[in-house]
């Protein structure tokens, strides 16, 4: 179907386009499109884009590593959103600027170069490594993939539990305005 660097690069960019579109300014409203989103985008490239799922020895070990990478940018990315209450309408809004960009930019770059670079400036190399410790090349894509996935879920899991732990909004009937201020009360 695809070369291995052509899967990943497409998976590269539909993380990019979706993070961004999604995350990026401020009062951006969380609520079920916005958390659902991620997901369908994980659910679209899982199928379309692994190689069967390595289940022993080194290659797991290489996928695995890229679940928990891809874990720690998530809570990463979460650490440089504000997730709030919006003041206009009281529901869950997050505020996420050039630091979360740079972030998701630099991630994703830094896959796109390997990607680049294991096709063009070290396959040598990197198949001799593979063959040293029995990791194949679609243990490595899969690895790139399952980062790209769990950051991306990792943010969305984090932003929907960051919305759901903030406190309450007040609506006028909880809102409690003393009935005269600046006198001693009457008898």
């Amino acid at each position: 179907m695809f070369s291995e660097l052509t899967q990943a690069e497409i998976v590269n960019g539909f993380v990019l386009i979706a993070v961004m579109h999604n995350d990026l300014g401020t009062h951006r409203k969380i609520g079920p499109v916005r958390l659902l989103t991620p997901a369908a985008v994980a659910g679209a490239i899982v199928p379309l884009f692994i190689d069967p799922v390595v289940t022993h020895g080194s290659g797991l070990a290489v996928e695995l590593a890229g679940v928990a990478a891809g874990m720690l940018g998530g809570l990463a990315a979460i650490a440089l959103t504000r997730v709030y209450r919006s003041p206009r309408t009281g529901k869950p809004v997050s505020h996420a600027t050039w630091p979360y960009a740079l972030l998701w930019t630099l991630v994703i770059g830094a896959r796109a170069v390997f990607s680049y670079g294991a096709t063009h400036w070290f396959p040598v190399q990197l198949t001799q490594w593979g063959m040293t410790h029995h990791v194949t090349g679609a243990a490595i894509t899969n690895g790139l993939i399952f980062m790209a996935v769990a950051m991306l879920l990792t943010r969305t899991l984090g932003l929907g539990a960051r919305a759901a732990t903030l406190p309450r909004a007040m609506t006028g009937s909880t809102v409690s305005v003393p009935r005269e201020t600046g006198s001693t009360p009457r008898p």
